[in-house]
């Protein structure tokens, strides 16, 4: 589904901001279409501008296409079945192509400049008015000035990594407010972004924020500590460019504050531990399975969300029985197969029962089948699938009949080997390993998908190695959760209703360590491998078999300690931010940043997309290094009153 690219340009603050706001009990929100200087010189006007940032973080986090963008082409995901352009172009497979035109590059850069000129006109005009009236009752709350120079960091950082240099003058000066549309633009150095905004915002954001949101779910110090840390050890990475990865507008990697890429690991180190020590109201949930659990929604490990709720459509932030759009949350559907094609008999004869019933259920919701995970993924992120609790905790791996929920009374239903399952039975069953014994039929078979079977089970089964674009697990940690479904199907064509987790309280011991491997020194009981294995320890524990529907209370977490390599490099660290955060929207940062995409998504193994095709194949990407920054988004071109010799200079090279 191609969307052309809205014309808007980048300056102009007389767009529509959408200020529809997290949940009913959080932040009042009332919607304006436009914002002006006067406003901001008000508390009132201050905290609506501030929501709007929130409100804003829909339009990206929970966003298909965005989504897609961060996933899509890295050894976590290529494209499924139904794919159209917007996921075989970023697969970079040979199936399309990343262009300004083609790719969705516009769905970050269309959205987060009239963000960052909001924060613009808080800061600017705030800081005016507590200077102009210091000591009198007028003065605005620097906590509040500080969320939005938290959001302009947030922004410019999310540009800075995908685009390289980027315009801070947005038509009225560098970091100023612009009042009105401006036709032209002149991107900044990498080394500017961060030290002109990026960083100086973040350490504002870091003294001034409070330990405790105001709020639920607003920002606190410590998840500015968190990104502060992460900016420092992107910028250190960018620095050193271990592999000649080129940037735009061409600059040299240097630091305008005299700093090293070593110092700035160091400073990414003590940040991030700081941040451990004093972690205010956050911290590790016990076990990585309620991380994620949608009943558990907005625990003490989630620094910052994008909010959703079933109670209302306005505080939604869109439709409660129908989505596809931003601000709807439908990222999780992009992975989700159609497994309601999935059949069983009546009378074992003719299998046309739809036994597993699209429903709004974590381990199920809405089928797109535009993305799937690679049988690598599968296979070597998620080896360890007896003692680390991630995969049963990320993936949906067995899908449970659900027939008598839509309306079919049938107590049983015949299902694989003419074997009798029942309401909330397995009817299939993605196998942990691969089994031999396994048969699959040619074509389509009774399962309709081209399932196996296996001696003596009742549910159809599918090998490791014969996941394919057609058929896959499901990622059951984005899959939607309502408490309205009457014991019935539910919604489950609307957006999900969940919060869209966007930073962990988890991340800090990442960053930690992979700042202790690129050589900052380290403080006692605190080493790469030390940070690395408190996060494999918890991995270790669990307290239910998700997949297997029953309590389990074990503790593996010895074994996954003694299980953890004596010596921690980048390409562990990699590997276990993907177990941590499959699908989360990480993946393609993380390669970026560590200049590590070609040499770890190069090439991946998946099956075909016709059922019954569970034939691996060795796929082969093509990443030169141009593409490690995306390409200006073709509107943005068009709406500029440049010459076509300035634009092409405007656009990254290769595009």
């Amino acid at each position: 589904m191609k969307r052309k690219y809205i014309k808007s340009l980048i300056g102009a603050a007389v767009l529509t901001m959408f200020l529809m706001g997290c949940s009913s009990d959080i932040l009042n929100e009332q919607p304006r279409s436009i914002y002006t200087p006067d406003y901001f010189k008000t508390q009132a006007g201050v905290q609506g501008g501030v929501t709007s940032l929130y409100a804003n973080l829909r339009n990206l986090y929970g966003y298909a296409y965005y989504y897609n963008t961060c996933e899509t082409g890295t050894d976590e995901a290529t494209y499924a079945q139904s794919a159209d352009g917007n996921f075989k172009d970023m697969d970079l497979s040979g199936v399309g192509s990343v262009t300004g035109s083609t790719s969705r590059t516009d769905a970050l850069w269309g959205t987060v400049f009239p963000n960052i000129n909001t924060a613009n006109g808080i800061i600017e005009n705030a800081e005016a008015v507590n200077l102009a009236k210091a000591g009198t009752a007028d003065t605005i709350k620097s906590s509040l000035i500080a969320e939005a120079r938290f959001f302009r960091a947030f922004d410019y950082f999310l540009l800075v990594q995908t685009f390289g240099g980027v315009p801070l003058d947005l038509g009225a000066g560098e970091l100023k407010f612009n009042t009105s549309p401006s036709r032209s633009s002149v991107r900044n150095t990498v080394p500017e972004v961060y030290t002109k905004t990026i960083f100086p915002d973040l350490i504002k954001a870091v003294n001034d924020l409070p330990t405790t949101g105001r709020l639920t779910g607003a920002l606190t110090k410590t998840v500015a500590r968190l990104y502060l840390a992460k900016a420092y050890l992107t910028y250190g990475w960018w620095l050193q460019n271990p592999n000649n990865i080129p940037t735009y507008p061409d600059c040299a990697r240097t630091d305008p504050n005299q700093k090293t890429a070593a110092q700035y690991f160091q400073m990414a180190y003590d940040m991030a531990t700081t941040a451990i020590a004093d972690p205010g109201p956050f911290g590790l949930v016990a076990t990585y399975y309620d991380v994620n659990l949608a009943s558990n929604d907005r625990n003490k490990e989630i620094l910052l969300y994008a909010d959703h709720t079933q109670a209302n459509e306005y505080y939604n932030g869109g439709s409660l029985t129908y989505g596809g759009s931003a601000p709807d949350n439908f990222a999780g559907w992009m992975m989700t197969w159609n497994y309601t094609n999935i059949r069983s008999s009546t009378d074992g004869i003719t299998y046309t029962t739809s036994s597993v019933q699209r429903e709004a259920e974590q381990h199920l919701g809405r089928p797109w089948t535009r993305m799937c995970p690679t049988i690598g993924a599968i296979t070597n992120t998620f080896a360890d699938k007896t003692n680390d609790s991630r995969y049963d905790g990320t993936f949906t791996t067995v899908y449970r009949g659900n027939w008598k929920k839509g309306g079919n009374t049938a107590a049983t239903l015949i299902n694989a080997n003419g074997l009798s399952v029942a309401n909330g039975d397995a009817i299939l069953t993605f196998l942990n390993a691969d089994d031999p014994a396994v048969v699959y039929p040619s074509g389509a078979g009774n399962s309709n998908i081209g399932a196996g079977v296996l001696p003596g089970r009742a549910d159809y089964v599918v090998n490791p190695s014969g996941i394919s674009r057609l058929a896959y697990p499901g990622l059951w940690k984005l899959g939607p959760y309502r408490t309205d479904n009457a014991a019935g199907l539910g919604q489950p064509n609307a957006g999900s209703t969940r919060p869209f987790p966007i930073a962990k309280f988890s991340e800090l011991y990442f960053i930690a360590a992979e700042a202790a491997v690129k050589g900052a020194a380290t403080i006692a009981g605190k080493s790469a491998k030390d940070l690395i294995n408190v996060i494999r320890a918890r991995a270790g524990v669990w307290r239910f078999d998700n997949n297997g529907n029953v309590a389990k209370a074990v503790d593996n977490s010895a074994a996954m300690i003694t299980a953890t390599p004596a010596t921690i490099d980048i390409n562990y660290i990699l590997a276990e931010r993907s177990r941590e955060y499959y699908g989360e929207g990480y993946r393609w940062f993380d390669l970026v940043r560590t200049q590590t995409w070609a040499s770890i998504a190069g090439t991946y193994q998946i099956c075909g997309a016709a059922n019954g095709d569970h034939t691996m194949v060795t796929v082969t990407r093509t990443i030169p290094n141009y593409l490690y920054l995306r390409p200006i988004p073709q509107g943005q071109l068009d709406g500029m009153d440049m010459t076509d010799a300035d634009k092409a200079v405007y656009q990254n090279p290769g595009y």
